[in-house]
């Protein structure tokens, strides 16, 4: 298969970069070259086509490392990631508004800072398994039991979509809420400790890093693993609860087919080029041969169900969405409520000012993000947003 990439040489690992290079903000550019030059990255940087300037790491970027890992690299939204399931309902089967339906699911579901009024985890939350268990207080303990199956705010939504059949699906995106940011503030921290304590001087301290057989390491490690399995049953009851919320308004709604899973800020264990690697993805899912995913656009747009096509210079990953444009603080400057009201036209969602840094215009042109990743993903199904529920 021919890449797409082009190859940027630095002082130390190359780039691979699945997109124009004059488009990426020059401090992404600066930000991906001292990531490359950090001393145990293997082989090289891949860059996605959705990549833009993040906050510990280039957002859009899959790197791979030897017996070491950056925490803020990985960031604090761990295990961020995404849902998609399709219905056996259709388009005809609507009513004319649905903002009944929208309400329904904002009942069940918490957003923004909100919890359940009690547990709903659905089977016990082992929070002692934590390594940092002791450092946490009985509020961020108690909270985090009444988060799982809550939405957050920010980039985080709940979706109804139609796919080209007029099919009717169910899309969220969510993470591991305020125990992963608690969690992985504290590790970021103790990292940075690490550094200061090796009198490693940084070319920033966000690039701090823990080295394997090291407690601080481990102890990392078991975090991050249990942060991005919290993710994940988020995302399951969140689901759950949504499905409940619309048999309110369709008693018969089912559940077709498989549904699509996948996190996109996280790290696994992988071979690649025939060697066992740490993958930090932030801000890129995993698109093996054969592997289901789910990029989407923005509300307003199109998002894509797509499957992997195993490409080894990206190691075997892809984008996790259109990335954004402009920063949050530019869009709010630049956009107003009657640009937002146009560019959500005909989706049901909030059209208020505490989501305009949210706008469609605010982020990169997906069918663009996906014609420049057609080497590593294909596209198996497309959907357009109907309804959009927002933190």
């Amino acid at each position: 298969m021919e890449s797409k990439a082009h190859t940027l040489e630095s002082k130390g690992k190359p780039l691979k970069i699945w997109t124009d290079i004059s488009g990426i903000e020059p401090e992404a550019m600066e930000q991906l070259y001292r990531i490359s030059r950090m001393p145990f990255i293997y082989d090289h940087v891949a860059v996605m086509p959705d990549v833009h300037l993040g906050k510990g790491a280039t957002v859009g970027s899959v790197i791979a490392t030897k017996e070491a890992i950056m925490p803020a690299a990985v960031g604090v939204d761990i295990g961020c990631g995404m849902l998609a399931a399709r219905t056996n309902l259709n388009a005809s089967d609507l009513p004319d508004s649905l903002l009944k339906i929208r309400s329904d699911i904002e009942k069940i579901v918490p957003v923004g800072f909100d919890c359940h009024p009690d547990e709903r985890f659905g089977k016990k939350l082992e929070l002692k398994e934590l390594s940092l268990y002791d450092q946490l207080d009985d509020k961020t303990l108690e909270k985090a039991t009444r988060q799982v199956g809550t939405l957050g705010g920010g980039n985080h939504f709940i979706e109804l979509c139609l796919d080209q059949e007029n099919q009717i699906w169910i899309m969220l995106h969510s993470g591991s809420r305020n125990i992963g940011k608690t969690i992985a503030e504290k590790h970021i921290t103790i990292a940075k400790g690490v550094m200061k304590s090796l009198l490693k001087n940084l070319e920033d301290p966000d690039l701090a890093y823990l080295t394997a057989r090291t407690p601080e390491f481990e102890h990392y490690i078991n975090d991050l693993f249990w942060c991005q399995e919290y993710a994940l049953e988020n995302r399951k009851v969140m689901f759950q609860n949504i499905v409940q919320a619309l048999k309110k308004s369709f008693p018969n709604l089912q559940i077709e087919g498989e549904i699509t899973s996948c996190h996109h800020n996280y790290v696994s264990v992988e071979n690649h080029f025939g060697e066992n690697v740490f993958v930090t993805r932030k801000g890129a899912i995993k698109a093996e041969k054969g592997d289901l995913g789910i990029i989407p656009g923005s509300m307003g747009t199109k998002s894509y169900i797509v499957r992997g096509k195993g490409n080894p210079e990206s190691f075997n990953s892809c984008s996790h969405g259109a990335g954004r444009r402009m920063s949050r603080a530019k869009a709010k400057k630049v956009f107003t409520l009657e640009d937002l009201k146009k560019q959500t036209s005909g989706v049901e969602c909030r059209k208020d000012s505490g989501i305009i840094d949210e706008i469609p215009g605010a982020y990169k042109d997906i069918d663009q993000v996906m014609e420049n990743q057609s080497d590593l993903v294909e596209v198996v199904t497309i959907l357009k947003q109907i309804l959009c529920v927002k933190g």
